[in-house]
């Protein structure tokens, strides 16, 4: 990498209070700028296979494009996205590939699969990633965002207006998603990229946390540790499972320290000659 300032992260997963093994897989480099976190579906040990191929395939194919020092943020001109963005969705489709072929070819595995949500930070942009009902939030000031939007069945009641977001709180139907890696040949994500700001904190987290934490209390709980992501993690942890934790709980947090943003050229010049003044 370079001399640039890196992320502040913490991440955390735990098998909640119900089930006997966690099947969700999470990855942050702060170095390298990435975030990975995988829901594994498919029974006992399938689903962990599952998630762990997802996380391991983008993660590996990612961090050399990352550490390589090239320029991920220039935009490419037929898809309007940057390159980290493309590589994302590369990346994405290739570990879609593997899980596809490997519970084709493993019978304990059959019909395995699992949701992802990654995220790159580079230069001044995040491009997110997304397969599934795990999410990513932002925490900008005061402001908390759902940034991705859950390929789901009760996402797609709240769309059409047969349900509104409150009566989803209760719906029964909140685990049965539309979209997942691994499920069939070819599964499409859906790639966004936004302008980073500095003190940005953004979460990525399975299922097993928004189930069992209202937004409302998860940004509560960011805003009063949001320089400390470590306790912040635990706190929601602990919450989630404190509210039942009858899912697996994995979160990301990763805080975007304002000197990791990179300056812009006149701030470079102005800097580079006061340095050279002495």
């Amino acid at each position: 990498m370079n001399d640039r300032v890196t992320l502040d992260v913490a991440s955390l997963s735990h098998p909640g209070m119900v089930r006997s093994h966690n099947e969700d897989t999470v990855f942050v480099d702060a170095e390298a700028g990435l975030a990975v976190l995988a829901d594994g579906m498919g029974g006992y040990s399938a689903g962990e296979v599952a998630s762990g191929i997802a996380v391991n395939v983008v993660s590996n194919g990612l961090l050399p494009e990352l550490r390589s020092g090239r320029e991920l943020s220039k935009i490419d001109v037929q898809s309007g996205l940057t390159h980290a963005a493309l590589l994302l969705s590369q990346n994405i489709a290739a570990a879609n590939k593997g899980i596809y072929e490997a519970a084709q070819a493993r019978p304990e595995c059959a019909g395995m699969g699992t949701t992802i949500v990654a995220a790159v930070f580079h230069g001044n942009r995040v491009s997110i990633g997304h397969i599934g009902d795990s999410r990513c939030y932002r925490l900008r000031g005061e402001k908390f965002e759902q940034l991705t939007h859950d390929h789901s069945l009760l996402q797609e009641q709240i769309d059409s207006g047969q349900l509104t977001p409150e009566q989803a709180r209760y719906s029964l139907n909140k685990n049965l998603v539309t979209r997942a890696l691994g499920i069939e040949a070819i599964v499409p994500s859906d790639i966004a990229e936004y302008r980073l700001e500095g003190d940005d904190v953004y979460l990525l987290c399975s299922d097993g946390l928004t189930d069992m934490v209202e937004p409302e209390v998860v940004q509560q709980i960011l805003e009063g540790k949001r320089g400390e992501l470590p306790e912040a993690a635990a706190e929601m942890v602990d919450l989630a499972n404190r509210n039942g934790g009858r899912d697996n709980i994995s979160v990301v947090l990763v805080r975007v320290p304002p000197d990791f943003l990179p300056q812009s050229g006149w701030a470079q010049r102005f800097l580079a000659k006061r340095k050279a003044a002495g």
